[in-house]
């Protein structure tokens, strides 16, 4: 069997679909179909009760989010981030929307997570002070 550390996850051991290659500098291993191979791991880190430090990094870092871009979705800093992934306390929210972020990207399960958090970033940032609204047509709307 072979240890696979390169996921970033110290537990995940291949029982097959590898190969040994003699190089000069010694032997190397080649994985076959390493993007599949990380989609079962993924499916299996969002079955888990709850995830490890490690284990939050490796879906964001399978999702292509630095830590910066992870905190902007989350509503963290990146400091946030990298401290959960350190540490492994990961609050109950921010663990439910990766875990959705990842679904939506890895396993087309959830369409549009990802474009609703970033309009509710921006919502947050943009609105300030007084929310307006006027009725037209006997409906309130919100005033432009």
């Amino acid at each position: 069997m072979y240890h696979y550390t390169e996921s970033g996850l110290r537990n995940i051991w291949l029982a097959n679909g590898y190969r040994e290659i003699d190089t000069p500098d010694g032997i190397a291993f080649a994985i076959e179909d390493i993007e599949s191979l990380h989609k079962a791991v993924g499916r299996h880190l969002l079955s888990k009760k709850k995830l490890t430090g490690t284990e939050f990094r490796f879906l964001r870092k399978e999702l292509g989010l630095s830590q910066t871009i992870a905190g902007q979705y989350l509503g963290v800093s990146d400091q946030t981030v990298a401290k959960w992934e350190k540490e492994g306390r990961i609050s109950a929210p921010a663990e439910r929307l990766m875990r959705l972020l990842y679904e939506e990207a890895k396993l087309n399960s959830h369409p549009k997570i990802k474009e609703l958090l970033e309009t509710i970033n921006d919502l947050d940032r943009s609105q300030k002070g007084r929310i307006r609204f006027k009725q037209a047509g006997g409906k309130w709307r919100l005033a432009a």
